[in-house]
């Protein structure tokens, strides 16, 4: 697709983002129907299902020819990058849906032959959209988000879930001890949209899980490329967006610094696996 192209999907993609998150700005002066996916904290609902179907039924209207990852499973199950693929999130931060009803997102990321292309990162009760064409800056509604600047570890807020510092089964709980002590602060709002959102927007300066699907990050991987950002596994590896992977996403020199320090803990016999 020509840049043409991309600005009139963004235009499309804007609107269909806005009328989903209206649809579910309504459905929170009403009751939801709730269930559990693969945990008691891995929640669904009737709006992740009907929002999914929303965009999906749009985007096989207007672009026959992509695929689609998605959540809830109404998209497609491509076996590699070739083309455009869409990953696509309804509701992201479901458990904040219900319970909090804030800190929830629509994600849409658009990868061409593998490349990101354009997201669209929508924060849905603060009417936030979070977007860009690669290569023609990232906006926060109508307000370009400036580049990254190198931040050191002392100076840095870092996002990260509690369960990545207690003993888990994807990486031992003591290797981050060290950076965190160090920073600014800790931050996890709960939802990994907003938060590779916020990365790019400067208002945190890494984010840090071992555990996200395509559709979690792909939008978030887009936007922090754009302003300078670096985003790999844990491990300093590339991320392959078809699978679930942990994620580094951090602004220019703390990003090597993570990285450095994680590999250090490896090798000192401390563990770390992917999904």
């Amino acid at each position: 697709m020509n840049r043409t192209d991309w600005i009139s999907l963004e235009k499309k993609v804007t609107e269909w983002i806005r009328d989903a998150g209206n649809k579910l700005r309504r459905s929170l002066s009403g009751s939801l129907d709730v269930h559990t996916k693969s945990a008691h904290n891995d929640l669904v609902t009737n709006m992740d299902k009907e929002i999914e179907q929303f965009l999906v039924r749009r985007i096989h209207k207007y672009y026959p020819g992509h695929q689609i990852i998605s959540e809830e499973g109404f998209g497609d199950k491509p076996t590699d990058t070739e083309g455009i693929l869409w990953l696509v999130d309804p509701i992201d931060g479901t458990i904040n849906f219900v319970k909090q009803k804030c800190f929830f997102a629509i994600s849409i990321g658009i990868y061409e032959n593998g490349k990101g292309k354009a997201a669209y990162i929508y924060d849905v009760m603060n009417d936030g959209l979070f977007h860009c064409i690669s290569g023609s800056g990232a906006y926060l509604n109508n307000k370009r988000l400036s580049p990254l600047k190198p931040v050191k570890v002392e100076d840095a807020l870092i996002d990260l879930s509690s369960t990545w510092i207690k003993p888990n089964k994807r990486i031992d709980q003591d290797v981050l001890t060290d950076i965190l002590l160090k920073c600014s602060g800790t931050r996890a709002y709960g939802a990994a949209s907003i938060e590779l959102a916020y990365v790019a927007a400067g208002l945190i300066n890494a984010y840090f899980t071992m555990r996200l699907s395509p559709w979690d990050y792909g939008a978030g991987l887009i936007l922090i490329h754009e302003v300078g950002g670096q985003t790999t596994r844990a491990d300093g590896l590339p991320i392959d967006i078809l699978s679930k992977s942990s994620i580094l996403a951090a602004a220019p020199g703390l990003h090597q610094d993570m990285v450095r320090h994680i590999r250090s803990q490896v090798a000192s016999g401390k563990f770390l696996r992917e999904p």
